[in-house]
């Protein structure tokens, strides 16, 4: 009879969603074992997100405020400051950024969408809201113009008219000039979009205009008409001007710029072609690529600067995008190594009327962003300190550790520090602006990514900030062919060979341990001295599965198991490296076998300071059967030993003698006790075992419906990682998912996930029983043994869990010497799903930490015994009272894709049971600690995000946080200590989230200000005479021009104003409770007295001019008070 499930009546209100098999234990346990953690200690908050900036549109500086911000084609705004100053926001809609504008010195930015809106933002606040939005209904926005320090906005249409919007109310003015109005009869056809606006930096009412046929128009404001007309052949792609307001340039799609005198329209007064190729007989030059933007920036002391992107001959192919710096008569061509998305100079003054002073050029590329110092002879370029480069190659793999030992960081700093590049600029970062947050989080955080090109980075993630600490290259200890048909015809994957695709770490130790998509695994070992390694060492492991694989599955199912050929050598096997040629048979049929994928170099190895490699381990071709991808890793500093599994079985290595000591299939695990059927099927056949996956879609009748949990068919994206340290035990990560969700978006980011098998068949790969899961610890393995034995517990995609005994030697140099033994104990107990975690409490319900050996400098020239006496193996502890009590020493967490189970141990019974997920599958398990208690965090496909006590697996949290969108996120979402937790949004981004109450109520102190009250520079000084006779900056009363009262109001049905959340709802869930009420007051008050402060010393500034005008007057007056009138 089925089981009532109440959980699915009142869900999350029930300790624990499905019966217990020991329910008079299991009160008994949660008795004596008190809970510290509530649901109100849990909250999910999104922290900060680091990377580039995917899919960059937009970009704007404020050159008072010294604040970037870049807009992205999914509505995505990146603001950064100085170094560990960033904040994320993102526009409901997703539309892209076309355009961004600062309200230059005001804490204010106005993005314009490619859904025809525009909103101002209010960067006053940590985390930036919409003030204002305004949605154009029957124009298309393509140009915005904001003049600085005025509040009257200028936007260009597709249709050529141009609409002005007061950005305080943001409503349109009556105010707009049509574009048949501003062209009349110079052109008998439509101009074309608007691309450009800007006023005369000389007269305020003056206003030129860009439309994309190559027509430009003077445009009077006051008088409303068009004072010049401009016509060039060739389409303009934008404009500038030169700080006289006497001459602007334009580019154009031939590759041409046209300087304009403004008082001569007929023809340009000059044009170049800075890159075409100059015919002798006087003809025009060839055309060129077009130049998609220009900016003319002038200086005091020599030549002006142009700068442009683009206009390459078109006969350059294969050439990088370039970004030209022409400054007198030099021509500098600055190869890019992406496409050039927008760029800008920034200059001295925020004034267009004054000398520009170029002192950079931000370029904002695909992928990058660059910065140049034009004041330094060559333009070296500055070294970006923002973490930009997390997707220098695609991440594959990812992992956070909260809380690890304090002494890490300096010591990967110290050898990442000697891999900096030279050559940059000298001087300062030129974003400089806001500062930093004072939050009280001291704790720190490491983040560490694997790459495609076999690279993995370390880095500081503390305090909300990133920066990389240091990077490892493992592709290094492999021969690269350098041409295609040098490759060799063993590689089980077409490009990347070298991508990590799972990392086990133990930070204590500092032992390092990844396995790669060509079935390869290698060991490292941190040291701080450089040393040359003649000979990588290398173990070559045949793991082969116990089946017949090569036999067709049409003669029926009634295969029989070949009888278990285990080598469990005691003896040490030969730990002299293997070279290929002795080992591999390549017949002349073409059958390959004991051949690895990849060929580890017989050249000497130069190993620089940081991760050395102590070992590496290949899985080889078995008759003509390429090795499976590795699904579980786990390293031991304290044991000594690597242990990985596939689909196949498992092998367990001891890297201190180089020998493999167990290799073994999944069946043979089990002996004579296998509970599993095992035998080809066909598909008509094919059913569930007992105990094996559950169904995902309820009701459906036959195995093609079913939707099951992919984990024993798609075995290539597993991810396993252990914490060996005592914060927490991470242990082993599995990601598994239907291919039909993995995205095609970017090929190369999931190229390492490809099926690779090419002979076994998806029945076959259905039979298989692969490993997900490991974990080290000392424990009971029986329920008869009397005492804590070393052991390797086991997880399968089947949801088994078995145990292999460790007879371990004695420290020192015995243990050199004596092998370890190894014996499987079989199975201890089963769930539904494959297996996702394990983690060991003891009687209190305290997290036990596995067994590690504290770090030692290996290449030290220290004698053994001082090194045998830093090796010693951490105890575990229990208590001694509370066993005699209870009788019961520790508790084993167990955690597959569909339930959690706590057993008691060593009777091995089970006394708490959760089903996490009936309709779904869990991608992610982690036993964290968390406030004063521990916990189980989950991430399931459907994007829920769970947690559940420990030990009674009570709900806490059960949050619908992310839909599963792409299988990248799945590759890389993991949880940590402390609350915190992180993912990769997009292929260059991490986001990092918190689902800790406490995290979230102090995130407001640790997030960083961009906005800081700063003094804007004087405007030039125009001088006595320029002020008397004219010829200065003329002003314009924009607000009696633009103003209701002068223009009228404008039609309602054009646009649509959306008043937005603003600062206080952008503030929810970040900053609540009277620590933020008391910030905000501190902040109004802060801007408060500095806008007074301002006014006074405007006022002091202004009497002071009137004074030394008044004696200029008096002075002149006296001059000229005798002279006749001729005599002027």
């Amino acid at each position: 009879m089925k089981k009532f499930n109440i959980r699915k009546v009142l869900d999350g209100l029930t300790a624990v969603s499905s019966p217990s098999p020991s329910p008079q234990l299991g009160a008994k346990e949660n008795e004596l074992i008190p809970e510290t953690l509530q649901s109100e200690h849990f909250q999910i908050c999104k922290t900060v997100r680091h990377g580039f900036p995917y899919q960059p549109s937009s970009m704007a500086f404020d050159p008072v405020q010294k604040i970037l911000a870049i807009g992205t084609q999914s509505g995505a705004l990146r603001l950064f400051g100085r170094p560990g100053v960033e904040c994320y926001c993102q526009h409901e809609s997703g539309a892209a950024v076309i355009q961004l504008q600062f309200l230059i010195n005001e804490g204010a930015l106005v993005s314009a969408l490619a859904d025809d809106s525009i909103h101002l933002w209010n960067l006053r606040q940590k985390r930036p809201a919409v003030l204002h939005s305004l949605k154009f209904n029957k124009e298309r926005i393509t140009f915005c113009h904001l003049p600085f320090q005025s509040k009257w906005l200028y936007i260009g249409s597709e249709r050529g008219n141009i609409h002005i919007v007061n950005v305080e109310s943001f409503t349109l003015s009556g105010y707009t000039i049509m574009w048949n109005k501003a062209i009349e009869l110079s052109s008998k056809a439509h101009p074309g979009p608007v691309v450009h606006i800007s006023d005369n930096p000389m007269d305020e009412g003056k206003l030129i205009i860009g439309f994309e046929s190559g027509i430009v128009v003077l445009w009077d404001l006051k008088s409303k008409r068009a004072d010049y007309r401009y016509t060039y052949d060739e389409a303009i792609h934008s404009v500038a001007w030169h700080h006289e307001g006497k001459q602007f340039i334009c580019s154009h799609s031939d590759g041409t710029l046209t300087i304009w005198n403004i008082k001569s329209p007929a023809k340009p007064a000059q044009t170049i072609t800075p890159h075409g190729k100059q015919p002798k007989d006087g003809k025009k030059p060839e055309p060129c690529k077009p130049i998609l933007k220009v900016e003319y920036k002038t200086t005091r002391a020599g030549d002006p600067f142009m700068i442009f992107s683009g206009g390459l001959s078109y006969d350059t192919v294969g050439r990088r995008p370039c970004l030209t710096v022409m400054h007198g008569k030099s021509t500098a061509v600055l190869e890019m190594d992406y496409p050039i998305v927008d760029f800008l100079t920034l200059c001295e003054t925020p004034y267009p009327n004054d000398f520009q002073e170029p002192y950079a050029v931000v370029v904002l590329l695909e992928k990058d962003l660059v910065v140049i110092d034009l004041a330094q002879n060559g333009y070296p370029i500055f070294e970006n300190p923002y973490p930009m480069m997390i997707h220098e190659s695609p991440v594959t793999c990812c992992e956070y550790l909260a809380d690890c030992p304090v002494d890490l960081i300096p010591a990967l700093y110290s050898v990442g520090s000697r891999q900096k590049r030279q050559g940059y600029s000298k001087k300062e970062w030129p974003i400089s602006g806001g500062n930093w947050g004072l939050g009280t989080q001291s704790y720190p955080e490491i983040i560490i990514t694997g790459h495609a090109d076999g690279s993995v980075k370390f880095w500081d993630a503390s305090a909300i900030m990133l920066q990389v600490l240091y990077k490892l290259k493992t592709a290094k200890v492999f021969e690269k062919a350098r041409c295609k048909e040098e490759k060799p015809n063993t590689e089980i994957v077409d490009e990347d060979p070298f991508a990590i695709q799972l990392m086990s770490w133990c930070p204590e130790s500092r032992m390092l341990c990844v396995a790669g998509v060509s079935a390869h695994v290698i060991i490292y070992r941190f040291s701080k001295q450089e040393i040359t390694t003649e000979v990588v060492q290398l173990l070559e492991v045949r793991l082969q599965y116990e089946l017949n694989d090569l036999e067709s599955p049409e003669g029926g199912g009634d295969q029989t198991p070949a009888p278990p050929t285990p080598s469990t050598s005691p003896s040490p096997q030969t730990a002299a490296p293997q070279t290929h040629t002795s080992t591999s048979s390549n017949s002349s049929d073409g059958i390959r076998d004991n051949i690895p994928c990849l060929k580890v170099r017989s050249s000497p190895l130069k190993q620089s300071p940081g991760y050395q490699v102590e070992l590496v381990v290949q899985l080889v071709w078995v008759s003509g059967e390429p090795p499976q991808q590795i699904s579980s890793l786990a390293i031991n500093s304290s044991y000594g030993l690597v242990v990985f599994g596939n689909s196949n079985g498992l092998a367990v290595v001891d890297y201190l003698q180089k020998t493999v000591l167990l290799n073994l299939g999944t069946v043979e695990l089990y002996g004579s006790n296998d509970p599993y059927q095992r035998q080809l099927r066909s598909p008509r056949k094919s059913r569930q075992p007992s105990g094996g996956l559950c169904d995902i879609n309820e009701g459906s009748a036959t195995s093609e419906d079913r939707c099951k949990s992919p984990t024993s068919v798609f075995m290539s994206n597993h991810q396993q990682f252990f914490n060996g340290g005592g914060r927490g035990a991470k242990m082993s990560r599995k990601l598994s998912l239907p291919t039909e969700l993995k995205p095609d978006l970017d090929n190369r980011d999931n190229s390492f996930s490809r099926s690779r098998s090419s002979s076994v068949t998806s029945i076959d790969k259905e039979a298989r029983e692969a490993v997900t899961s490991f974990y080290f610890c000392e424990t009971y393995n029986r329920k008869t043994d009397g005492g804590l034995t070393p052991s390797l517990w086991v997880g399968t995609s089947l949801g088994t869990v078995l145990a292999i005994s460790l007879n371990m030697p004695p420290a020192g140099e015995q243990r050199l010497l004596q092998p370890v033994i190894v014996s499987p104990c079989g199975t201890l107990v089963r769930l539904k799903g494959s297996i996702l975690r394990m983690a060991f409490l003891d009687s209190t319900g305290s997290l036990l930490p596995s067994a590690f050996e504290p770090w030692y400098e290996p290449n030290a020239p220290a004698n053994g015994e001082e090194r045998d006496k830093v090796r010693k193996r951490r105890p575990v502890s229990v208590s001694p009272s509370t066993s005699q009590e209870l009788n019961e020493n520790q508790y084993a967490v167990l955690c597959s894709e569909k339930q959690a189970k706590v057993i008691s141990l060593p009777s091995q019974t089970c006394v708490f049971k959760h089903n996490i997920t009936e309709t779904s599958f869990v991608l992610r398990a982690d036993v964290v600690q968390i406030n004063t208690g521990i916990c189980v965090a989950c991430f399931c496909a459907n994007g829920h995000i769970m947690t559940l006590s420990l030990p009674g697996l009570r709900p806490l949290l059960d949050v619908n946080y992310l839909p599963l969108t792409d299988m990248r996120i799945a590759r890389t979402f993991c949880f940590t200590n402390l609350g915190q937790a992180l993912y990769l949004i997009s292929p260059t981004e991490i986001q990092r989230i918190t689902y800790s109450q406490e995290v979230c109520e102090n995130l407001q102190e640790m997030l960083g200000e961009l906005f800081t009250p700063v003094e804007t520079p004087e405007a030039p000084n125009r001088g006595f005479f320029k002020g008397l006779f004219g010829g200065g900056a003329q002003s314009l009363d924009r607000e009696e021009l633009f103003g209701e009262s002068g223009a009228g109001k404008a039609p309602r049905s054009l646009a649509q104003h959306i008043p937005g959340p603003g600062g206080i709802e952008g503030m929810k869930g970040a900053a609540s409770g009277i620590v933020g009420d008391l910030a905000r007051a501190r902040i109004a008050l802060d801007e408060r007295g500095q806008k007074l402060s301002e006014v006074e010393e405007r006022t002091a500034a202004m009497m002071a001019s009137a004074d030394t005008f008044s004696k200029h007057a008096h002075e002149m007056m006296l001059k000229c008070k005798d002279k006749k009138w001729y005599q002027f």
